[in-house]
């Protein structure tokens, strides 16, 4: 068989193996398409994890190989003879689009000079190559037809990893003007031996799904190898020698039959199910009633009827006047004779804190209210001061005291104060305004104070 003929048949049969995958997956689309759902998508969910799924395949290919590339390239011999190869793959698939592979191949390459007018190149006349490659790739899904199904029939993907080639070159050349066939090393000497070289596999491919369980696999992949030696003719180093394989296999998933493949799932029909399955439903609003008793509680929590600062399920005096200054329980404080309650609304008056608290009371708002419109209306620049009662260590009283003037200052900027002109600074317990041994005098002591300028 000459090289036209053989290389029509490979074609041909190609061609064939392509029109039989095609028509088994519509076969396929047809019977599937007839219900709602598949075993996969009612068995798996998109985010459920990779225990779900079967992972692993091993599959087998023969097919032709060639000493020339379909991107191109030079080679040392002149006329490519089509040789045959073969190889079993062992494949994880990671992801629905990503897998790793390791593949084990072996076969011949071949070539040959054209001897033009009885002179050969250099002497060679022509090159049989044995080999043996292991490689592990990468495999990436590139794109699929499920033909409007919930599986994917087809899929094309390409490929690209790393890998060690052990092969033994057969050259016949002309020595003192006969041919002389035999394994011959590049410096001329004769003899049996296997060269080890780095070889980078670089290929693409389509698959056709033919069952759950089988694939037609259908590829070419192009090996560059990292030698000059690979058709034992070290022609023009430092360039490399290649080959290529075109193949024709059966993919083979292992694991039980319960669980769906990963490489076939349809990852948009799995969502889709799931966000139309009823249990999954029922959890959503089971969560629904369940967010809405925490806001209630939450809401509940907040609750301030009459407006003190302290909340409803902690107020122990309910009910007070509005603009009362309070305790932590609710009640109002008694001042002592002695000293004068700030009125509640007047610009620049003292604000008062909870005991070892720098959150503001919402009383306090109408005297921050009329502090923030008298300066936001004169342009003047105020300092805020805070202190803190004896209570707890001088080092926790200043850095408190610091933080009660902090949160007076965060009140006025967000009512429109220029920050520039809010100048902050804490006193800790020193500079007292009533006695710290009574409750009384400690309450007034939590406070803020302004200095307007």
């Amino acid at each position: 068989m000459n090289y036209s003929t053989l290389k029509k048949t490979v074609a041909l049969s190609f061609a064939s193996l392509m029109v039989a995958g095609l028509a088994n997956a519509q076969t396929d689309s047809t019977k599937t398409m007839a219900t709602t759902t598949s075993s996969e998508t009612s068995t798996a969910k998109v985010f459920g994890g990779l225990g779900q799924y079967r992972k692993f395949s091993i599959g087998v290919n023969g097919g032709v190989t060639s000493q020339s590339l379909a991107t191109g390239g030079s080679s040392d011999f002149q006329k490519k003879k089509l040789s045959l190869g073969y190889g079993i793959s062992l494949k994880e698939q990671l992801a629905h689009s990503f897998a790793l592979q390791l593949d084990l191949n072996g076969g011949k390459i071949k070539g040959e000079n054209d001897g033009t007018g009885g002179t050969y190149r250099n002497g060679y006349v022509s090159y049989d190559t044995k080999f043996w490659q292991g490689s592990l790739s990468a495999v990436v899904n590139v794109a699929t037809i499920d033909f409007i199904r919930r599986k994917n029939a087809v899929n094309f993907y390409f490929k690209g990893g790393f890998g060690l080639a052990m092969y033994d070159p057969t050259i016949t050349r002309i020595n003192n003007g006969t041919q002389v066939t035999g394994h011959f090393k590049n410096d001329g000497a004769s003899g049996t031996h296997y060269v080890k070289e780095l070889v980078i596999p670089v290929g693409a491919g389509v698959k056709f799904r033919l069952s759950d369980a089988v694939a037609l696999d259908l590829g070419y992949t192009q090996n560059y190898v990292d030698g000059d030696n690979l058709d034992g003719f070290n022609r023009a180093y430092p360039t490399k020698d290649h080959y290529s394989y075109g193949y024709a296999g059966l993919e083979f998933t292992l694991g039980s039959k319960s669980k769906p493949v990963l490489e076939w799932v349809n990852p948009v029909a799995m969502m889709y199910d799931e966000l139309y399955d009823a249990a999954l439903r029922q959890e959503v609003e089971a969560l629904k009633g369940r967010v809405a008793n925490v806001e209630t509680a939450v809401n509940d929590l907040k609750k301030d009827s009459d407006g003190d600062g302290v909340a409803d399920q902690f107020d122990k005096c309910p009910g007070t006047a509005a603009g009362s200054v309070v305790d932590g329980s609710g009640c109002v404080i008694v001042f002592p004779k002695d000293t004068v309650a700030p009125t509640p609304a007047a610009a620049y008056s003292n604000i008062q804190f909870e005991f070892d608290s720098s959150v503001l009371r919402t009383s306090s708002y109408p005297v921050l209210d009329a502090t923030s419109a008298d300066l936001r209306s004169s342009g003047s620049a105020v300092e805020v001061d805070g202190f803190a009662s004896s209570e707890g260590t001088a080092a926790h009283n200043l850095s408190l005291s610091k933080d009660r003037a902090n949160s007076v200052k965060t009140y006025l900027v967000n009512s429109g104060v220029d920050a520039k002109k809010v100048k902050v600074k804490g006193y800790g317990e020193t500079n007292p305004i009533a006695d710290n041994s009574t409750e009384e005098g400690r309450v007034l002591n939590r406070r803020v104070q302004f200095k307007k300028k």
